[in-house]
């Protein structure tokens, strides 16, 4: 599978989410802890993404090589500071390429998006929701897989003005029906918000009242950190994160828990 997460809150450089904690991603992608049996390291490729301007697009990093053998990320990530970051440690599904485009994190204007897990059956499952999507978008994929195409879909319902919770949680109820067993932890950032899915696959989130940490595994370990239960929706921002179940997830005895400052 892959490993990804996302912070906002006060600038931070990207060392300090990604290099630097007890269990980073740079050490996720070597020595993970809870893949749930979908692989044992994420050694094909990484990509980070952040904000060079607080209003501005976001800029990415990415590489076809594994986190830990890249020297020239790291010295980029101790000497860039962003209020928003979005990264992943790719672990590539059995017959899908390896390059530098097929490594997240996906972009559009400020947009960063990111999928851990795999889309079973894959392409013929998901055929019927690709031929909805724009022609254009179908021929300017980043890279023929599974994760590019979950990207195309939820950026095709941010671009028409759909809650960018409503556009992951949609996107992973159509992607569930067509292809039965998938795992959909998707994840996105706008820089200021973020929002992601756990479907079959580990997710923690940690707020306090200056950030928010989204990740597949917590990286240190602050007591802060809580799982977000399978398959809910979590969206977080400084101060407070909620999670709400998505369909086909049986009711739960009380509402949804909106978890404050700790």
């Amino acid at each position: 599978m892959c490993r990804h997460l996302a912070y906002v809150g006060p600038p931070v450089t990207l060392a300090s989410l990604l290099i630097e904690p007890a269990h980073s991603l740079v050490h996720q992608s070597y020595a993970p802890a809870d893949m749930r049996g979908g692989g044992t390291v994420n050694a094909d490729g990484f990509g980070a993404g952040w904000y060079p301007e607080p209003d501005g697009p976001a800029a990415r990093y990415r590489s076809a090589r594994p986190m830990w053998s890249d020297t020239s990320f790291t010295a980029v990530a101790a000497a860039t500071r962003s209020a928003g970051v979005l990264a992943a440690a790719r672990s590539a599904t059995v017959g899908m390429p390896v390059h530098d485009g097929a490594a997240a994190p996906f972009a559009e204007g400020r947009w960063l998006f990111s999928h851990n897990g795999v889309v079973r059956g894959w392409p013929r499952s998901v055929g019927g929701l690709a031929a909805a999507l724009p022609v254009t978008d179908l021929l300017t994929l980043d890279a023929p897989t599974d994760s590019a195409l979950l990207w195309a879909l939820v950026r095709h319902r941010l671009r028409t003005g759909t809650d960018p919770g409503a556009a992951l949680a949609g996107v992973a109820a159509d992607v569930a029906a067509s292809a039965p067993g998938s795992r959909l932890n998707l994840l996105l950032t706008d820089g200021t918000g973020i929002w992601a899915t756990a479907w079959h696959h580990s997710l923690s989130v940690r707020t306090d009242q200056h950030s928010a940490l989204v990740a597949s595994e917590p990286l240190d370990p602050d007591p802060g950190w809580r799982p977000v239960p399978d398959r809910h929706l979590v969206t977080a921002s400084p101060g407070t994160h909620r999670c709400i179940p998505l369909a086909g997830t049986p009711a739960p005895a009380a509402a949804p828990t909106i978890q404050g400052v700790r």
